[in-house]
């Protein structure tokens, strides 16, 4: 290990031993670590977040872009936004996730946002996000104001009795279509998590939302190499063209060859309280012929569990809309 390398290793270790320190990773954490703020310095405005101690990492080298052996791609998890979406590698090989950057927040914050920091992104629920409701996500036990109240943009998959609320990223959308894993380092040491693992359904503990345990940090994504003749793509419907997060979304990661798909994945956006994959469409597409009725069919598959609210039975509708159209666009791009 050179000095580089010790010193790194050495700071790392500084930030995993101030975050252990607090008794959770998740709501309420005592200390919480910051790199772009474009989530945290919000939250802590509204007084939804109160850590008793910001941990700086911006100092760690952790924001670059690397290839594997491979063929894949490591993303540190202080990479900014605007820099993956901009890269040539991910622009050429991982489409959707390029698309789907570019599609989120406004050029200010790409530049500020981080990879890591994506990933760990809260929701925009209204009654989240105003100390004055109930909220089970960010006081346990206290109620969903949205259930009865206004849930527009809420979600329709994975919900629960206790939460309702969408997770908003447009980034982790990509991601999960594209099956990255997560790199974390803690005090028990380094893991990787598929991101199929990293996040946790509400049930009846909406307040933990992901794996992550005191004093994780997250140091980078991999993407797995580009398979052959895959093509990707991402599609966002939203209520205005910029600056708005998704009321369904869809990262579409497929190959087809003479008519038929040989391999798909879907994900879906705006609709579910994670990143939502969807096996089912997956299944219904694989091994079908590439025409708008099996588009259709995995579509319907994939919103079957939807559990509408009051306000926002259109997206049941919208999704399926959106999986259709982004299915037939991915089909319809030249690999490059």
């Amino acid at each position: 290990m050179d000095a580089f390398q010790f010193t790194l290793a050495e700071t790392l270790k500084q930030a995993v031993a101030s975050g252990a320190q607090s008794r959770t990773a998740q709501q309420g954490a005592q200390v919480r670590f910051v790199a772009g703020g474009t989530t945290l310095i919000d939250l802590m405005k509204l007084n939804v977040e109160r850590p008793r101690q910001i941990v700086d990492i911006n100092g760690l080298p952790m924001d670059r872009i690397v290839a594997t052996a491979d063929g894949g791609l490591i993303l540190g998890a202080l990479a900014r936004n605007a820099d993956v979406a901009r890269h040539p590698s991910v622009e050429r090989d991982y489409a959707v996730l390029s698309q789907a950057l570019l599609s989120g927040a406004s050029p200010q914050l790409r530049n500020m946002a981080t990879t890591g920091g994506n990933l760990l992104q809260r929701t925009r629920c209204v009654y989240f996000r105003d100390p004055a409701h109930a909220c089970n996500k960010r006081e346990p036990g206290t109620g969903c104001s949205a259930i009865d109240g206004y849930n527009r943009m809420h979600a329709i998959l994975g919900t629960s009795e206790h939460c309702i609320a969408t997770n908003p990223s447009d980034q982790n959308v990509a991601l999960t279509a594209l099956e990255a894993t997560i790199q974390i380092e803690g005090v028990k040491g380094k893991r990787t998590v598929p991101i199929g693992d990293f996040y946790l359904l509400p049930g009846s503990t909406p307040e933990r939302e992901t794996v992550l345990e005191p004093g994780d940090v997250i140091t980078s994504v991999t993407l797995p190499a580009p398979k052959p003749g895959t093509n990707s793509l991402y599609l966002k419907l939203r209520d205005r063209a910029a600056y708005e997060f998704a009321l369904a979304s869809a990262a579409i990661v497929i190959k087809a060859s003479g008519g038929r798909i040989e391999t798909a994945r879907v994900a879906l956006g705006g609709v579910g309280t994670r990143p939502w994959r969807s096996l089912e469409a997956e299944r219904a597409l694989e091994g079908q012929s590439a025409n708008k009725e099996t588009f259709r069919a995995a579509a319907e598959e994939a919103l079957k569990d939807a559990r509408p609210q009051s306000d926002n039975g259109f997206k049941v509708e919208l999704a399926k809309r959106c999986i259709v159209r982004a299915l037939t666009m991915a089909v319809a791009t030249k690999t490059a």
